[in-house]
């Protein structure tokens, strides 16, 4: 037993590593203009990035060895801890304000994004429930929506952020999990019947989400205010066609597109390396997410509900939110403040992107090697 070694998922170990080192390259380059203006460092987001790169995959290796059994005794208790942090963030003097959103925690010389820790708790809390009330989820109408009553909580307390983005990253993939873990399709319509509802009672009652739905739906008809950023990510795509203008002579990057290292990165991406370089980046998360449901399929021809879920939760969870961000660097979809998993500038969504796909990692290794892996790790 003490000579076994784990034999990683080599197509999904290819693709992780790929996008995280693209993302560190085109931080650096997408970033360069900004950091030498306002840090008096070109590399200060590069040198940031790198180091929560290496501390993301310090804790994911450390994740590895802990049992998915834990995970799963330990659900309720991540979820309430997530939610707390969550109140913990609207309190004034405790959570920080940026940009009109209260959504960090100040923790020493970094800010923690809450929002980021609460996707993957609830993966782990939806999974569990999956888990215990498996095979009872076809013959009830209202057992789908028990793991909804807390999940609920966390929802409200991240409109008070605001921060729909992860509100939508969250409900749909907790769906989606109900969904594959057995829920009828009636349930399965009338849930999302509901929530479009609220979404669109959300965003007609909110003036800032309705601007940016107007905006969307035409950028060009106010391109220096609601309009700006994305007319600015289309000039990207626009100026990179098929081979882009060259790594590191993107011109929107240079303070004319906001947010060019974090929420628009894709189009600086796609601005320097051209639509080869953006389809690339496409063609790896499709790989990535065919490989969690790969994993999910097999722990669930296994016997392992938990670990199943636990891969068809961060597969759709990373995969959707990458959807979405290019979606609306593209003018697909209305602005949101999401980041593209494990490429944007950002330390809790790169830290919290390598914790979930260790997880999905320790799916497969209790997968294929259950007796192997139960010997070494920790309880």
């Amino acid at each position: 037993m003490n000579n076994f070694s784990y034999t990683f998922d080599r197509q999904l170990l290819f693709v992780v590593m790929s996008l995280l080192g693209l993302g560190l390259v085109m931080v650096g380059s997408a970033s360069i203009s900004t950091a030498a203006s306002n840090m008096d460092s070109p590399l200060h987001y590069f040198n940031r990035q790198f180091v929560f790169a290496v501390i993301g995959l310090g804790i994911a290796w450390a994740v590895m060895t802990v049992r998915l059994s834990v995970w799963q005794q330990n659900a309720p208790f991540l979820l309430m801890t997530g939610i707390a942090l969550l109140a913990l963030v609207l309190i004034p003097g405790i959570g920080r304000e940026i940009n009109g959103s209260r959504r960090w925690l100040p923790l020493g010389p970094v800010n923690v994004q809450v929002a980021e820790i609460i996707k993957l708790f609830a993966i782990i809390y939806v999974a569990d429930y999956l888990q215990r009330n498996y095979g009872q989820l076809k013959g009830s109408f209202f057992k789908v929506f028990g793991p909804l009553v807390l999940l609920g909580m966390a929802t409200i307390l991240l409109l008070l952020q605001p921060d729909m983005g992860s509100v939508v990253v969250i409900l749909s993939t907790v769906i989606a999990m109900l969904f594959l873990g057995g829920a009828r399709l009636d349930v399965f319509a009338a849930l999302i019947a509901i929530l479009g509802g609220l979404f669109a009672a959300l965003v007609w009652f909110a003036p800032y989400r309705l601007e940016r739905l107007q905006s969307f739906m035409d950028p060009w008809a106010d391109p220096f205010d609601t309009g700006f950023q994305l007319t600015q990510a289309l000039i990207a795509f626009g100026r990179g066609d098929w081979l882009g203008v060259g790594l590191g002579s993107s011109m929107q990057k240079l303070f004319y597109l906001p947010e060019a290292h974090t929420d628009f990165l894709y189009s600086i991406l796609a601005e320097e390396l051209g639509l080869v370089g953006a389809v690339t980046v496409l063609v790896l998360f499709l790989v990535f997410i065919w490989r969690a449901l790969v994993i999910g399929r097999a722990a669930e021809l296994a016997g392992q509900v938990f670990g199943a879920q636990i891969a068809y939760g961060i597969g759709i969870w990373i995969g959707l939110q990458a959807c979405i961000n290019m979606g609306v660097n593209m003018g697909a979809l209305p602005t949101k403040g999401l980041t593209l998993p494990l490429m944007s500038y950002g330390g809790s969504s790169l830290v919290l992107a390598c914790v979930a796909i260790a997880l999905l990692f320790r799916v497969d290794m209790e997968t294929r090697f259950p007796e192997q892996a139960a010997a070494r790790v920790k309880r």
